[in-house]
């Protein structure tokens, strides 16, 4: 059992740039403090990355990260919060293991929207192949590949040795992130038949909602080369991130948590009004200037961000249709939208931060719904008019045709797109018609003829735009 010699286990199920760039450099600030009661343990649930998991293993977990401001002013730290690098087996034996400890009191994980394969209605969509198999593998008693058959697999083997209570964190980008995740993992648990699993889980399990927020492009190698300059060690897991984070959770720790407060994490009741301004204001917009920076050429954010039309259509976006149904008499926003607003482009303009296109703009199929189109839904509730926003989707249709003319110069990844369906779109006698019918994207507003009119108008300025470039 655990002593108070022992520190408590934060295990975090994937070790990539954000987690090591965001949740374990709060850690690694309240290590600095001299507290030590709380480490971090990680590793991977597929074999990703192997190269960066091995530079971790040999370093005991050290790694170097780079912050760059926007005025260009570059900080390097050494971080050692992570204190255990956990191996990927095909079994998930060391996670399993590391997770199923007593000390282990909280279990986070960071997903992409798609990777929770929750559907309009926040059900399983058994649609997708790898979900479908991590049913029948946990049905089996086998490893699966996705979040909820390694979550039920820890969980299981938790409860089987009566290790205790543990929190479940989210730490991505999905709205409602620890509700709609714990619902996906009841229901997956609902399909593996493991009825005492899931009385366990809703017993001694909490999932509070978090909103997270910093720019972690992927490592180039001339982080690697900057790094070595600046500090002498060659690091071959470091990285880099924009200057600015944020983290706010909902204070809702069944079995305890480190002491975040300490080092600027909000702990709060709610994080809806910040989960809101972060996914419309921040995610929508970089989508936005991601999908039109394509479109005329460009390879970095940043480059779309000081370009004078594009900035303008993020803007406009913004003030025009986001900010009035964020900020009301009857509901206040507690955050000053258009300071964020402005803060955001600021942050996007950072040329130093080398993100690229490429990663901002993957996942369409998911951002669409989860980002853009509740602000439709509320617009148009209140009769409102939706030019700017439709920008935003009309933008995505653009680049989506060009994907499906083979002329986007990068692979475009989306875990939600099923390619024949996103093929037919743009096949369509009429692709605007069947881009805006498709259930998937827009759910109830589908074939919407308001929403039809405003993105064939958006299309059409968005044609301009691009011709204009050309």
């Amino acid at each position: 059992m655990t002593t108070p010699s022992q520190p408590l286990v934060m295990l975090h199920l994937g070790l990539g740039s954000f987690h090591r760039a965001h949740q374990a450099v709060y850690q690694h600030l309240l290590h600095s403090q001299g507290d030590h009661s709380w480490v971090l343990a990680g590793g991977h649930i597929r074999p990703d990355m192997p190269e960066t998991i091995a530079a971790l293993q040999a370093s005991g977990g050290a790694y170097t990260l780079e912050t760059i401001s926007p005025a260009g002013e570059h900080v390097y730290t050494r971080i050692t919060s992570i204190q255990r690098v956990i191996p990927h087996d095909a079994q998930l034996a060391g996670l399993t293991a590391c997770g199923a400890e007593p000390s282990t009191r909280i279990i986070s994980f960071t997903v992409t929207e798609a990777g929770y394969y929750l559907d309009a209605h926040n059900r399983l969509d058994l649609g997708f192949a790898d979900l479908v198999a991590d049913v029948a593998a946990l049905k089996a008693g086998q490893a699966g590949s996705t979040i909820y058959g390694a979550l039920t697999q820890i969980l299981r083997a938790r409860m089987q040795q009566g290790s205790g209570d543990v929190t479940l964190l989210n730490c991505d980008n999905l709205r409602h992130n620890g509700d709609r995740s714990r619902s996906g993992l009841l229901q997956f648990i609902d399909l593996i038949g493991d009825a005492p699993l899931k009385a366990w889980v809703e017993a001694h399990t909490s999932s509070p909602n978090a909103m997270v927020d910093r720019i972690t492009p992927r490592p180039t190698p001339a982080v690697r080369e900057r790094v070595k300059a600046a500090t002498g060690v060659d690091d071959a897991a470091a990285l880099m991130g924009e200057s600015f984070i944020q983290w706010v959770i909902e204070d809702r720790f069944i079995a305890g948590r480190p002491a975040w407060e300490k080092v600027g994490v909000e702990m709060v009741q709610s994080v809806d009004a910040y989960e809101e301004a972060k996914i419309r204001l921040l995610n929508a917009t970089h989508s936005c200037i991601a999908w039109a920076g394509t479109l005329v050429g460009m390879l970095y954010i940043h480059e779309g961000t000081h370009d004078a039309e594009i900035r303008q259509m993020a803007f406009d976006y913004v003030t025009d249709d986001v900010i009035p149904v964020l900020d009301t008499p009857e509901h206040p926003c507690p955050i000053h939208l258009p300071t964020y607003r402005d803060v955001v482009l600021d942050r996007f303009g950072n040329p130093a931060i080398q993100d690229t296109n490429q990663r901002v703009a993957m996942d369409g199929f998911s951002k669409i719904p989860g980002f853009i189109a509740p602000t439709f839904r509320e617009r148009l509730a209140r009769g409102e008019t939706i030019d700017s926003v439709a920008m935003l989707p009309a933008l995505f249709l653009a680049y989506l045709q060009r994907w499906h003319a083979g002329l986007i110069p990068y692979t475009y990844q989306d875990q939600a797109m099923d390619p024949a369906v996103a093929h037919a779109i743009c096949e369509a006698a009429d692709p605007v018609a069947a881009f805006c019918a498709d259930a998937t994207l827009w759910g109830p507003l589908a074939r919407d003829e308001r929403l039809v009119s405003a993105i064939r108008r958006a299309s059409e300025r968005v044609a301009a735009f691009v011709a204009r470039r050309a």
